[in-house]
């Protein structure tokens, strides 16, 4: 089974790149985007209803054109969730949750759920960063209680935070901006200690260059100075269920590229 996380910048300019005709024909089973920066009813229906998914949205209620989810599952859910349950977080269409029944996924894995997240971006103001560590709080609270009531967990999209030197070209360069924030990089720590693995590092512990995010206006893509933003992130009982994952540099469509996971 193959998963792929993207954000896309705006779902309606990815189409117009071709990303979204790469998604829809490279035999996915899930695809988990982040920033789509449209509602529903925005979208055409081949981009809002592609035959043989089954496709979930999650809005800002605030600010139009801004934030936004979506995932297209070749499954269909036994339920969904919106929100973490804290209206103040809840506004920015930033969550998606999809509960499959045991083995629905694949045969051994146990009753799941699959996230998608575009967590904020901790810029341009205090308050704009103590939203992101509220929300980030609440993230982990609302997994653990996940694993807690027996769920294995898989979670994907833009976290804001590249969460080791390892993560972006220009290290010592940004120790003190946001997205390298020692306050931030602590948050990927806790859920790492909460028993949460990075697929990524899993599978590549001292792979270096390797980014998932690069500046557009400063053509930082064609240089490779980077950032590792997006991950998977799973609870110990799915990694032993994984078979590989890639990070996609040379599919273009967004200043991110995808992300992905192979389930055996």
């Amino acid at each position: 089974m193959k998963i792929i996380s993207w954000n896309v910048n705006g779902l309606r300019a990815n189409v117009k790149k071709g990303g979204f005709d790469w998604l829809i024909n490279g035999e996915i089973d899930i695809f988990c985007l982040q920033e789509v920066k449209a509602e529903a009813e925005q979208l055409e229906q081949g981009i809002r209803n592609p035959v043989g998914y089954y496709s979930y949205f999650d809005h800002s209620k605030g600010r139009k054109g801004y934030s936004g989810v979506a995932i297209y599952s070749k499954i269909k859910p036994e339920k969904v969730e919106f929100a973490l349950g804290k209206d103040d977080l809840d506004q920015e269409g930033r969550f998606i949750c999809l509960f499959f029944a045991a083995g629905n996924l694949i045969n051994g894995l146990g009753k799941t759920a699959l996230m998608t997240i575009y967590f904020p971006n901790g810029g341009g103001s205090p308050e704009r960063l103590a939203f992101k560590l509220k929300y980030y709080e609440h993230f982990l609270n609302y997994i653990n209680k996940l694993k807690e009531n027996g769920y294995q967990v898989i979670f994907c999209g833009d976290v804001n935070t590249a969460h080791a030197e390892i993560d972006l070209a220009r290290p010592k360069e940004n120790a003190g901006n946001t997205g390298f924030l020692p306050i931030e990089r602590a948050w990927i720590d806790g859920v790492v200690k909460a028993g949460f693995t990075d697929v990524f590092r899993h599978f590549n512990p001292e792979l270096k260059d390797k980014y998932t995010y690069w500046d557009m206006k400063t053509f930082a893509r064609d240089r490779n100075v980077g950032w590792r933003l997006d991950y998977f992130f799973v609870s110990s009982d799915v990694l032993k269920h994984i078979e590989k994952t890639k990070i996609l540099e040379t599919i273009m469509g967004s200043d991110h590229c995808p992300i992905e996971i192979i389930l055996k």
